[in-house]
């Protein structure tokens, strides 16, 4: 199975680093957010990757056409025009990139990819959250739902306190849980290639919109409960969170070896 990741948005949230370059290329460590959540399906044995580009597209290209630059260490024999590769880290991964438009929505850039993918079940995610969610455990959920969608729900731990409130007097401030949120998109979807039928209109179509909100009223999304580990990065202080736990060997998406 593919996995498609949107990764053509504007990050405008994360200006302080989206107007250097796309959300996905923003680094966790010494690796943009992309390839943590490209190591996760890989972890699983999910290696062909279509990847819908848009704003500075050309960094993200950059970035895999000079793979071994950013993660080998090279010689460069500048007389010969050679360059030699040791220690060669390379991910046995398939990565094709589409530019699907600078101003596409979400739905419009997944159908510009409809030619890659063949006539078969998908994966689709957002290029900017990572979790530890269980690849493996979400398709075979998805298998026995029967649905053309399923989606991961996760509920998010707010970054807010919380107050205690009884008749009309403040009882008690605490941390805010996951029990006091509902459940929202966490992207890591599954979708059978019935999805394209839904997805009507061109470059405009939202796809958390009329096409998902469709197949919700006709009961055809799975929800697959994630009580585990999820965190987008929409702001610095969301990056600045990630850093410290990958720097602390603490990240819990780190799922494989």
């Amino acid at each position: 199975m593919k996995v498609v990741i949107l990764a053509g948005g504007f990050g405008t949230r994360i200006s302080e680093e989206s107007q250097f370059k796309p959300k996905p290329m923003i680094g966790i460590g010494d690796r943009p957010i992309l390839w943590h959540i490209m190591k996760t399906y890989s972890h699983y044995g999910f290696n062909e990757f279509v990847i819908c580009l848009g704003y500075k597209a050309y960094i993200i290209k950059e970035f895999f056409a000079d793979y071994f630059l950013h993660t080998s260490d090279v010689t460069f024999n500048l007389a010969e025009n050679k360059m030699t590769v040791h220690n060669n880290t390379a991910e046995p991964w398939t990565v094709t990139l589409i530019d699907t438009g600078l101003n596409t929505m979400t739905g419009g850039r997944v159908k510009r990819v409809r030619e890659y993918l063949g006539d078969e079940p998908f994966f689709l995610t957002y290029g900017d959250g990572v979790s530890d969610v269980n690849i493996s455990d979400l398709l075979e959920f998805h298998k026995k739902s029967g649905k053309i969608a399923t989606m991961t729900a996760i509920k998010p731990e707010s970054r807010f306190g919380v107050l205690d409130i009884k008749d009309d007097c403040i009882h008690a401030f605490r941390e805010k849980n996951k029990n006091d949120s509902g459940w929202i998109n966490g992207g890591f979807m599954v979708l059978q290639p019935e999805i394209f039928d839904y997805i009507k209109g061109g470059d405009e179509v939202v796809f958390e919109r009329e096409p998902l909100e469709t197949l919700a009223s006709m009961q055809q999304i799975a929800a697959f409960k994630h009580d585990g580990f999820w965190q987008c990065m929409d702001t610095q202080r969301d990056k600045q969170y990630l850093e410290k736990l990958w720097a602390d060997n603490t990240a819990p998406w780190k799922v494989w070896d």
